[in-house]
């Protein structure tokens, strides 16, 4: 059958290195048994691994020309192909009643950020989520407090998962080449079951952070608290929100929350 053409509007990039492929699905050594989700398989090339290390997987992809190359060439996943946009996809109708799921993907440059919050709305099912994706992005995922590529991202998943820049992929082992590297990442489900803050504050007070990220906290989350209040003298008040630990997002989220009443 004849290859997938990969499709700019898709942001497909085709790895073409057999080892590099290995080493991802590596990534879920630690896993066997639990059942794995590959986001944007294109043309198997990461699929192949899985499915020699014995894992149980089904796979979500978009695109017409790659599912038909796929049924043909993976009769393996008969049955295990979700035909369709992940970030519209139910995990939850996919894994019922709390089952425990890995994600893994080559995953589309476009799209990688939101696959990661869709990840998140899964928090409690996904034990593990790896993959690779741009190099800026997957290092924006695991910035540890105090650097500038530390975001909303960085933040809100690493409330939940132990997040881990792994190694860098150089740009001429995919078709076509693009035009920035790639690194890939593995985020492991940590013991956090309850944040001690109200978990959609939390939310809100980091995105409200990030959005003026060159301001104070004092001054970008001052629409956050009730008009016309004296606004706290804490000291985290007067830090910026990269500086700032999950523990510390967490100690601001409950500041906002006595204050707010």
């Amino acid at each position: 059958m004849n290859k997938v053409r990969p499709k700019k509007a898709l942001g497909q990039h085709f790895l073409t290195d057999f080892g590099i492929a290995a080493k991802i699905a590596a990534t879920l050594d630690g896993y066997k048994g639990v059942p794995v989700m590959e986001v944007g398989p294109g043309m198997g090339m990461l699929t192949r691994f899985l499915l020699d290390e014995g894992h149980d997987v089904k796979v979500a992809e978009v695109d017409d020309e790659s599912v038909n190359y796929l049924n043909h060439e993976f009769p393996a996943l008969k049955g295990r192909i979700l035909h369709g946009d992940f970030l519209k996809t139910d995990l939850g109708e996919i894994y019922p009643d709390g089952q425990k799921f890995c994600v893994i993907g080559n995953y589309p440059y476009n799209i990688s950020s939101q696959i990661f919050f869709h990840v998140l709305d899964y928090k409690n099912q996904v034990v593990c989520c790896s993959g690779m994706l741009q190099r800026e992005v997957a290092e924006r995922l695991a910035a540890p407090p105090g650097g500038k590529d530390r975001g909303i991202l960085s933040v809100l998943l690493q409330a939940w998962y132990n997040v881990e820049y792994l190694f860098t992929v150089p740009e001429h082992v995919f078709n076509p080449p693009p035009k920035v590297k790639s690194g890939v990442i593995k985020m492991t489900r940590n013991n956090v079951t309850d944040l001690g803050c109200d978990e959609k504050l939390f939310k809100t007070v980091v995105k409200t952070s990030f959005g003026q990220r060159r301001k104070t906290l004092r001054n970008s989350l001052r629409g956050l608290f009730a008009p016309g209040i004296a606004l706290p003298e804490d000291p985290l008040m007067a830090m910026r929100p990269e500086q700032l630990s999950v523990a510390q997002f967490v100690e601001l989220t409950n500041i906002v929350q006595k204050h707010r009443q």
